[in-house]
């Protein structure tokens, strides 16, 4: 295996692990707090998860060329960060009632 190879895979791992987790406080915050925004930002984060993962399985399990893991991995990553940016000014968020800690000064 090309050590680029490995490294992507490394990187893809370790990607895979830390969106889990953030994905997993971000959906019991969204449970706990009941807030329509971090449940948007817990689906923008799994959606991102979810892209290394299937973009790592089309690498690794199929015999197409790395570049349609890597379009994969990508447009689900567009598409989570879309969502992200969603959650921000998602309704019940602070910056969309303007109860923000700059409005509150």
């Amino acid at each position: 295996m090309d050590s680029t190879i490995t490294f992507i895979a490394v990187a893809n791992a370790v990607s895979l692990g830390a969106g889990a987790v953030v994905t997993g406080l971000a959906y019991r915050a969204a449970r706990r707090t009941g807030s329509p925004a971090l449940r948007a930002l817990a689906g923008g984060f799994g959606v991102i998860t979810i892209g290394t993962l299937l973009g790592g399985v089309v690498h690794q399990l199929s015999n197409l060329p790395i570049r349609y893991g890597v379009v994969i991995q990508s447009t689900f990553t567009a598409c989570g960060l879309l969502v992200v940016a969603y959650s921000l000014y998602a309704e019940g968020s602070d910056v969309a009632d303007g109860r923000g800690e700059a409005a509150t000064r």
